[in-house]
C-alpha cells in the first residue's frame, strides 16, 4: 500500500470516529417520544403479541421491533442503552458507505470527502439518536446498494444481494423503493442481467407475503391506514425546497414544528455551492470516462428514483408518503454524487476555496449547535409529570386514577409508559369530547392496547382523582378546571412543566364536603 493510502485511510477512519462522536452528542438531552415509545411497547410484548400489535399498526414492517427486543434482552432499558441501538445501525452504515463509493470507483481522497458530507448532514444525525427504524432503513440500504453494484461489476454477490434484500423490507416498506431503482438501473445500464434482477424481486416478494397476510388480517378487524397517515400532506413546491435545505443542512435539525426549519445563513451559501460544483461538472459531462458516466448515472437513479416515486405515490395514492425520515435512503447517494462533484472541479483555486468555505459553514453550524441551550419539549412534561405523580403517592394506597384532558392520545400514551412498571396502582383515563377541547387524531393509542381507558366528561367520578392538561396558563375558571368545580371540586395546588411556548399541569382534586 502507497503511503499517500495509508494516509487517506487514516483520515477516512478519523472521520469515521468524527462520525460516531457526532451521533453520540447530547444522545440522551430530549425524553423519549410517542413514536419511539411504541417501539419500546412493542419490544416489550411477547413475540406473538409483537407482531400481532405491530402488523395492527399497519405502517412499519416488524424487523425493527424484533432487532429492540433482543437489543434490550441484552442491556435492559436505560434511555442511554435504548438511544445506542438507533446510533448502532447508524455507525454500521459507513462499512456499506465506503464498500458503495468503491464499487464506484471512487478515490479515496473522493471517499473521504462523502464521508465528510455524511457525518455532518443533520438529518442522519436526527434519526441516528431516535429509537425508530431509519437508522436500520439505512444501514441496510447501503448493504443493498453496494452488493447490488458488486454484483452488477463482477457478476458475485447475488444471493447475498437477495439475503440483504429481504432484511430491507421487513425494516421498512421504503426499502421496496431502493430495489426498485436497482430494477431501473438494470433496465436502463444492464439489461443483460435482467433475468437475475427479476429472479431476486420474486425472491424478496415471495419472502414477503407471510407478512402481506398478517397485514391483511389485521385490516379486516377495522385497522384503518388513514388514522395513521391522513394528516401527512401531500408534497408541494415548498415540501420539495425544504427536503432540499434537509439534503445540505449542517449539525442541526428540527426536532419539534416550533423550531426553525433551517440555519438559513449557514445553508443558502452551503447550497449554493453545491450548486455551482455541480454545475461545473455536468459542464464537463462529455469529456468524463465511460465508467465515470456510468457510476454517476447509477448514483443518480439511486437517488432521483425514490423521491419520484414517493413524490408521484403521494398525488396519486389516497394519502401522502412523502417525508425526509422515508427518504433517509437518497441521502447517501446524494452525498457521493456530492463529492464526485466538488473532487472534479478542474480549477485547484476555486476546488479549494469552494471546500474551505463549506468546512467553514460545517464549523460555524457545529457551534451554533454547541452554544446552543438544548430545547425543553411539550411532550417530555408527561413523564416529568408521571414521576412527580408517583412519588406523590403512598405504596399501597388505593387505585389511584388520572384523568387526562388532552387534544391527543400522545398524553395518556406517555403517561401509562411513564408507570407502567411502577409499584402503585395507577389508573390511565383519557377523557373525550371535553368542552373546549379538539382532538387531534394524528396521535392514536396502538390498536389492540386496553391500558387506558376513555370517557366522556360526564362519567368522571371519585372521592379523589389527579388531572393533568396542557394551556397557556392556569385558569380555574377556564375549562377543564371549570367544569370539575361546577361539581362540587376542590382544585389543588399545580405541578407545571413549561415548555415551547406552553405549560403542562398536574393537579389533585378532591370532592368537596360542602358546595361552593
Amino acid at each position: 500500500m502507497k503511503l499517500t493510502d495509508r494516509y487517506w485511510w487514516a483520515l477516512i477512519a478519523a472521520i469515521s470516529v468524527g462520525y460516531i462522536l457526532i451521533r453520540l452528542w447530547n444522545l440522551t438531552d430530549s425524553c423519549l417520544w410517542f413514536d419511539e415509545i411504541f417501539g419500546i411497547h412493542s419490544a416489550e410484548m411477547d413475540w406473538t403479541n409483537l407482531f400481532w400489535l405491530v402488523a395492527q399498526d399497519l405502517i412499519h414492517p416488524p424487523l425493527f421491533y424484533a432487532l429492540l427486543k433482543i437489543w434490550i434482552w441484552v442491556g435492559g432499558e436505560s434511555l442511554l442503552w435504548l438511544r445506542l441501538f438507533p446510533v448502532f445501525f447508524s455507525t454500521l452504515a459507513v462499512i456499506p458507505f465506503i464498500l458503495l463509493s468503491r464499487q464506484c470507483k471512487l478515490s479515496l481522497p473522493t471517499i473521504a470527502l462523502a464521508l465528510t458530507f455524511f457525518t455532518f448532514n443533520g438529518s442522519l444525525v436526527k434519526y441516528a439518536q431516535e429509537v425508530r427504524m431509519y437508522g436500520l432503513l439505512l444501514c441496510l440500504g447501503l448493504f443493498s446498494l453496494a452488493m447490488f453494484v458488486r454484483f452488477l461489476n463482477t457478476g458475485k454477490g447475488f444471493f447475498f444481494l437477495i439475503a440483504v434484500n429481504i432484511l430491507l423490507v421487513y425494516s421498512h416498506y421504503f426499502g421496496w423503493l431502493i430495489i426498485a431503482s436497482e430494477v431501473l438501473a438494470i433496465l436502463i445500464l444492464a439489461r443483460g442481467k435482467l433475468k437475475q434482477i427479476l429472479l431476486m424481486l420474486i425472491a424478496v416478494v415471495l419472502s414477503f407475503t407471510p407478512w402481506i397476510y398478517a397485514i391483511w388480517q389485521a385490516m379486516r378487524i377495522n385497522s384503518n391506514v388513514g388514522q395513521n397517515i391522513g394528516w401527512m400532506k401531500k408534497p408541494n413546491l415548498l415540501s420539495v425546497f425544504r427536503f432540499v435545505f434537509d439534503l445540505f443542512e449542517p449539525i442541526y435539525f428540527e426536532q419539534s414544528n416550533t423550531d426553525q426549519a433551517a440555519i438559513f445563513l449557514i445553508t443558502v451559501p452551503i447550497i449554493a455551492i453545491g450548486i455551482i460544483a455541480f454545475g461545473f461538472y455536468l459542464a464537463d459531462w462529455k469529456n468524463r470516462s465511460a465508467i465515470e458516466k456510468r457510476n454517476f448515472t447509477l448514483l443518480t437513479i439511486f437517488f432521483f428514483a425514490p423521491l419520484l416515486i414517493a413524490l408521484v405515490g403521494s398525488w396519486i395514492l389516497p394519502y401522502s408518503i412523502w417525508g425526509t425520515r422515508h427518504l433517509i435512503i437518497a441521502f447517501a447517494p446524494f452525498v457521493i454524487l456530492q463529492a464526485i462533484a466538488f473532487s472534479k472541479i478542474k480549477f485547484r483555486q476555486l476546488r479549494t476555496a469552494c471546500l474551505s468555505l463549506i468546512f467553514l459553514l460545517f464549523g460555524a453550524a457545529f457551534l451554533f449547535r454547541a452554544t446552543r441551550a438544548e430545547p425543553k419539549y411539550i411532550w417530555c412534561a408527561w413523564e416529568n409529570l408521571a414521576n412527580h405523580l408517583y412519588e406523590s403517592t403512598l405504596h399501597g394506597e388505593n387505585a389511584v386514577n388520572i384523568y387526562l384532558f388532552t387534544y391527543e392520545d400522545l398524553v395518556a400514551y406517555h403517561f401509562w409508559f411513564a408507570l407502567r412498571d411502577s409499584d402503585r396502582e395507577f389508573q390511565i383515563v383519557k377523557v373525550n369530547g371535553a368542552a373546549g377541547m379538539t382532538e387531534d387524531k394524528a396521535y392514536f393509542l396502538p390498536r389492540g392496547f386496553d391500558g387506558i381507558q376513555t370517557v366522556s366528561e360526564d362519567e368522571i367520578k371519585g372521592e379523589r382523582f389527579f388531572v393533568a392538561f396542557r394551556g397557556k396558563s392556569w385558569n380555574e375558571l377556564a375549562p377543564p378546571l371549570q367544569n370539575l368545580k361546577a361539581q362540587n371540586y376542590k382544585i389543588g395546588e399545580p405541578q407545571i412543566f413549561e415548555a415551547q411556548g406552553l405549560k403542562a399541569f398536574l393537579v389533585e382534586v378532591q370532592k368537596s364536603e360542602t358546595r361552593p
